[in-house]
């Protein structure tokens, strides 16, 4: 059992979406983390650069859009959630901490779609 609140972590990386703020967001993620991206093709992005690349053309078009969590509960080995873009658009995102209370990994998919499709994430 980890002594940091994962499920706030997570709670705070919403937040930082709902707001646009990339440099809170980024603060989240430890130095070596590493977030998978297979929403339209998988792609891997590791370190604050290479995820500053992904969220930086994306945070402020979903914040924007309207991000709305959705559902969130713990999982074996970190935290689930599943959030909207637009009232639309759904995307399923695991994360998994260090023991600093970082987030290490994070892996988004599409989750169940409305009728509006799009791929955002």
């Amino acid at each position: 059992m980890s002594d940091f609140d994962q499920m706030g972590i997570v709670v705070d990386w919403v937040d930082a979406c709902r707001k646009g703020d990339l440099t809170t967001l980024l603060d989240l993620y430890a130095d070596d983390a590493e977030l998978e991206c297979i929403c339209s093709g998988s792609r891997r992005h590791r370190g604050r650069s290479e995820i500053e690349g992904y969220w930086s053309p994306r945070i402020s078009a979903f914040s924007s859009a309207g991000f709305r969590l959705e559902e969130i509960h713990p999982a074996p080995d970190g935290v689930d959630l599943e959030y909207s873009v637009a009232g639309a658009l759904r995307i399923r995102a695991s994360f998994r901490f260090c023991p600093e209370g970082k987030i290490r990994s994070m892996l988004c998919e599409p989750a169940r779609q409305t009728a509006q499709i799009g791929r955002a994430c």
